[in-house]
């Protein structure tokens, strides 16, 4: 590989970034003891404060270049994509609401035997972040139940807590409407359907040791009935419709449109929704997305100045020059991204932010674009499943105390068995599977 001379210096407002978000995180979190503390950083912000140190780097580009630079790598094809699936998947959210993601818990947990609760949530848990696309919403939905659960059955708090958050972190991984699916397919320029076969072969496993396991510590005990609530399972047909049609490579934009058409339909003759509050829940739907899409892309006009800069070439440099091979370079993509989930706690950001070093790698060690992406997914998911001050952990212990459960990350983090199994098989499929065997699948 032919190498190109970098330019260390040119990376600085990435570690201007890191340092604001990460140390006002750290400060509001733990000094000031803020709730969510490192969700009341304005991250917008952050990123436009490492904007203007990039605009303020290397002179000899005068302002209007640096404009056009910011434009073109804004005006990407895939940065556009990706902000429009965005807003369409929010708006398709807003739609259907959380309702029939409650109807899937309760009808689950009514059919099935009591001593397989804590397996059947993270069942429940895996199936609702698939078909909604979100893990802190899932946490949202679920905890609740969870806690309902381990109150009539003696099951412990930790362990029900943790097994929602691995079942949510394993939607968070796969669903074609996960913002961390949409960034990562995007980033890389691969078809969703293909992302989605490479990485199940990965989560796959991962889950079913994690449901072992779960059954193992859980199925001893004889644990009472938990009060199953009303349900309707005919608001579950717009996710399905979504799910399925993103698995048989239906263009996302069509999957979207009939799940928000079908949603429509369903919320509102079931009269689940009033026609007056509709379009309002989808106009609320997209505005959920607007941080997000954001963030896009204020990082793409970051990452442009950057890569004109030099600072790509010396990060690359620096990366070869440690990780060899493409067994190496892949292992190097996980680090990379998961390096950027930790100083950020939002698995989403920190895929945008490593997606044009990603690509530039993909290329230099020769992984495909759906391998990449798919790494990608699957490292920043691992981590964020598992840092003790990510959403997924706050919003989980923020539930239990609003129930009167007392609960420390530090003892939740010994049940997180997903995340630290999908690492596990992440790990097996670089070094030991090669990449042929998962594209046979």
């Amino acid at each position: 590989m032919n190498e190109k001379k970098g330019n260390v210096k040119a990376l600085l407002p990435i570690g201007i970034f890191l340092v604001l978000y990460l140390g006002m995180g750290i400060l509001f979190e733990y000094v000031l003891k803020i709730p969510m503390g490192f969700y009341s950083i304005p991250i917008v912000v952050c990123f436009l404060v490492a904007l203007l140190v990039a605009c303020l780097q290397n002179r000899s580009v005068s302002f209007d270049e640096k404009l056009v630079l910011m434009g073109q790598g804004i005006g990407d094809k895939n940065i556009v994509i990706m902000i429009l699936i965005f807003l369409a998947a929010g708006i398709f959210v807003g739609t259907v609401g959380r309702s029939s993601a409650d109807s899937v818990a309760w009808f689950l947990l009514s059919i099935l035997p009591a001593k397989f609760t804590v397996g059947v949530l993270f069942l429940i848990s895996c199936f609702v972040s698939l078909a909604m696309g979100t893990s802190v919403g899932t946490i949202t939905l679920i905890t609740p139940i969870a806690l309902s659960v381990a109150e009539a059955s003696g099951y412990s708090v930790p362990l029900c807590i943790a097994t929602v958050m691995g079942g949510a972190m394993f939607g968070d991984n796969l669903s074609f409407i996960s913002d961390t699916t949409i960034a990562a397919c995007n980033g890389q320029g691969c078809q969703m359907q293909d992302k989605f076969k490479a990485n199940f072969a990965i989560a796959l496993p991962a889950a079913i040791v994690s449901l072992i396991i779960i059954l193992a510590l859980s199925i001893s005990q004889d644990p009472g009935q938990a009060n199953i609530h009303e349900y309707s399972l005919i608001q579950i047909i717009p996710y399905l419709l979504v799910l399925i049609g993103g698995i048989v490579g239906i263009n996302v934009f069509a999957v979207l449109l009939i799940g928000i058409i079908s949603g429509s339909v369903i919320m509102l003759a079931t009269g689940a929704t009033p026609a007056t509050d509709l379009l309002n829940n989808m106009g609320s739907g997209a505005a959920g997305m607007f941080e997000t899409a954001m963030v896009a892309i204020l990082v793409s006009a970051i990452c442009a100045l950057i890569r004109a800069y030099g600072g790509f070439d010396a990060l690359l440099n620096g990366i070869r020059s440690v990780f060899k091979g493409k067994k190496g370079g892949q292992l190097g993509m996980g680090l990379l991204v998961g390096a950027m989930d930790i100083a950020t706690a939002n698995n989403t950001v920190a895929i945008v932010m490593a997606n044009p070093i990603a690509k530039e790698m993909s290329e230099g060690y020769g992984i495909s674009p759906r391998k990449t992406a798919s790494i990608l997914d699957t490292f920043s998911c691992v981590f964020q499943g598992i840092i003790p001050y990510g959403a997924q952990m706050l919003v989980a212990l923020s539930a239990a105390a609003e129930l009167g459960y007392t609960v420390s990350a530090f003892q939740v983090i010994p049940y997180l068995f997903y995340p630290f199994l999908l690492l596990i098989s992440s790990l097996l499929f670089i070094f030991v599977f090669p990449e042929r065997k998962i594209d046979q699948m």
